[in-house]
């Protein structure tokens, strides 16, 4: 049985397959308890199914690591580099976040000045040993770490991308000390010193609470599932069922539980990412093409340019930091359901990036004192009159209508009544979102008149319509289950390895010696076969794709361009770098040297995909569609609305707004000017009359 999880700010969600039909369940999020969610949701689906199988294989998208990076509650780490960059991680890049801040405070290092140590070796910049690492630097080095007692320990020697030779010396007598160890010629070879170092730091930052966590979660998932009863000596023996855990990477593919705590810094936008596959496969049942994924959850929105092949970069930045293995590129605004609405000092009405979160959550939910988007939409009548979660979650709606007109009342006659103020914050909220589609479509030159919006995430369908028309988008597509489409499209993720080493060559001499580029690729193809191989793979489930990272001699930063093995080092290459600087930037040299910087490759390993069924259509003996009146609050002021279940709708029904559809993991809000298609996958295609 597969199931899959997406650990959220304010819930999390469970997608698994019954009786061949998907299904979702939702529970409740424990931040400072993550696995007891997860151990819930597990429990929940297992009831659910009648489950009598042994056989579980659990997938995972999970904000463990990224909050422990936000909130500063990782391992006590130590770095091991060359003598005389020990400060690499304080002096960084000159760039600014913000350029006119005088006082700006950057992030502090995770690895302290304390607990840096400089080893003494030195390689060239070709990987050739200047200075050797004699026996008696390496035992200096493992007393200094000894009085310190770290929880984990960094690796990152200068030009080890060359030459990991003194990297692995060092690394083999910390781990038989019993030390984990995060190695920079592991996690990423290649060059940067900064961005490698920062990488491999956050990394071994990540490993003791990952570690924890994962092997916390396995242990109680697997003591869930039923025992197998085996005879053995005339005696019963029992034996704890297995779950097989994977765990979702930034860059949209699945690895191994126990491959994700050795490497964490590869799962910190994990959540995220299953959104993007799950909007990816969406645009394809829908045959859409050019589209923006919009996933608004409880405490952020997620936002993505999907045109085909999913984009990743290895540039990301999290926390401050720089995270330099490759991530799927994804815009991140402090904008979810519960983000909290603030007066700021010069009295300007605020929304986020402080949030309610699970605990303890909107006002509506009962326990919350500051309003925040939900009971904006609360107040307004949008989430229906049934609670969430199908109603088996009541809201305590007066309750948030009392509070927000408190708040009023302290406002200087800014807002006259609860609804105005709910109105002004919904408005400063889409503004926030507004500009974060622009970020990732306006840009980087992609007219967002061209596209679809993809709502989802639990809030996601109640502000689409009103950003897609400030944006001027085609439609927006709602998907099936917009609440847990992130844990839907972890379902639907391949295993995915990704391995690249530096190389610097220019581009005309790999027309000159194409071979030397092509054993490059087959070395890291077979690397990658044996990953695969161990997570169980056959040679005719694997695939690979390989690309090169390029650049004008010269150029600072490079661009990712896919090859075929046919075409790795033909001149169509170099055209395939021009046509690319050229969409990006606005120009291109054809005449100016070209080199390449870093070779990459990723193997798939494909896994069985959860049922994608059409919906039937709507009985004859039916004339019309079931459904109900509210009312609720449209552009200043209240009006009769038709209310909707999702569940009753079928392919091909056809109706306008202003509505609403509810369900049990969102709701969505059809604006009056807008009209609703039901698709044959039951996917709402809403587009303006």
């Amino acid at each position: 049985m597969r199931i899959s999880i997406d650990s959220g700010g304010t819930f999390t969600d469970c997608v698994f397959v019954r009786d061949g039909k998907l299904q979702i369940i939702k529970v409740a999020s424990r931040p400072d308890a993550p696995a007891e969610a997860i151990v819930e949701a597990v429990h929940l689906a297992s009831a659910h199914a009648s489950l009598h199988s042994d056989a579980h294989d659990l997938v995972c998208g999970t904000t463990v690591g990224t909050n422990a990076l936000l909130e500063r509650r990782g391992g006590r780490v130590a770095l091991i580099t060359t003598a005389g960059f020990e400060d690499v991680l304080e002096i960084g890049r000159q760039a600014r976040e913000k350029l006119y801040e005088l006082f700006l405070q950057k992030a502090a290092p995770l690895a302290p000045s304390s607990r840096r140590f400089g080893a003494k070796e030195r390689l060239a910049a070709d990987g050739s040993v200047v200075q050797d690492l004699t026996a008696a630097e390496i035992r200096r080095l493992l007393r200094q770490i000894k009085k310190i007692k770290p929880g984990s320990i960094a690796l990152c020697l200068l030009f080890s991308f060359r030459n990991p030779l003194h990297e692995k010396r060092i690394a083999q007598k910390l781990r038989s000390a019993g030390y984990p160890v995060s190695v920079s010629h592991e996690i990423l070879p290649e060059f940067r010193e900064y961005e490698r170092t920062s990488t491999t730091v956050i990394n071994a930052y990540l490993v003791p609470v990952m570690s924890s966590y994962l092997r916390d979660t396995t242990v109680r998932v697997s003591a869930l599932l039923p025992h197998q009863a085996r005879k053995k000596s005339g005696k019963d023996h029992f034996r704890p069922s297995q779950a097989s855990v994977r765990i979702m990477q930034s860059n949209g593919g699945i690895i191994s539980a126990e491959e994700a705590a050795r490497e964490p810094v590869r799962t910190i936008l994990s959540g995220p990412a299953g959104g993007v596959i799950g909007a990816s496969h969406a645009a394809k049942l829908a045959r859409l093409d050019k589209c923006i994924s919009f996933d608004m959850g409880g405490t952020s929105t997620d936002v993505a340019l999907l045109t085909g092949e999913l984009r990743t970069t290895s540039e990301a930045i999290v926390a401050g930091l720089p995270v330099a293995v490759p991530t799927l590129e994804i815009h991140t605004v402090g904008a979810g359901g519960g983000s909290i609405a603030r007066f700021d000092e010069g009295d300007s009405l605020r929304v986020g990036p402080e949030s309610a979160g699970a605990m303890p959550g909107p006002v509506c939910y009962g326990r919350g004192l500051n309003p925040t988007i939900t009971d904006a939409h609360a107040v307004l009548g949008h989430l229906g009159d049934a609670g969430l979660l199908g109603g088996s979650f009541s809201l305590d709606i007066p309750r948030a209508r009392a509070q927000m007109q408190k708040i009023v009342k302290q406002a200087d006659a800014r807002f006259r009544t609860a609804e105005a103020f709910a109105q002004g914050i919904i408005a400063v909220a889409n503004a926030v979102m507004e500009k974060a589609i622009r970020v990732i479509s306006v840009e980087r030159g992609h007219d967002p008149r061209d596209y679809t919006l993809i709502a989802f995430g639990g809030a996601g369908g109640l502000h689409a319509c009103e950003l897609a028309a400030a944006l001027e988008m085609r439609s927006v597509l709602v998907p099936i289950f917009p609440g847990g489409l992130s844990a839907l499209g972890i379902l639907q993720a391949d295993v995915v390895k990704e391995l690249s080493q530096t190389i610097f060559l220019s581009a005309d001499e790999t027309l000159r010696e194409p071979r030397r580029l092509q054993n490059i690729f087959k070395r890291l193809e077979a690397q990658s076969i044996r990953v695969l191989d161990a997570e169980g793979f056959p040679r005719n489930k694997m695939r690979f794709q390989n690309s090169l990272d390029m650049r004008y001699l010269g150029q600072a930063y490079e661009l990712n361009i896919p090859v075929s093995p046919l075409r790795s080092t033909g001149r169509d290459v170099i055209l395939a770098f021009h046509r690319a600087h050229e969409t990006r930037y606005g120009y291109h040299h054809d005449n100016k040297p070209v080199e390449i910087v870093n070779v990459r490759c990723r193997a798939t390993g494909i896994t069985d995909k959860p049922p994608s069924p059409k919906i039937a259509p709507r009985p004859r003996s039916q004339a019309s569609l079931p459904k109900k009146t509210t009312m609720l609050w449209f552009y200043g002021r209240s009006r009769k609305t038709v209310l909707y279940r999702r569940d009753n709708l079928r392919v091909g029904d056809v109706f306008s707004g202003p509505a609403i559809v509810a369900e049990y993991s969102a709701t969505t809000l059809i604006p009056p000017d807008w009209k609703v298609r039901v698709d044959n996958y039951g996917q709402l295609l809403l587009t303006p009359k």
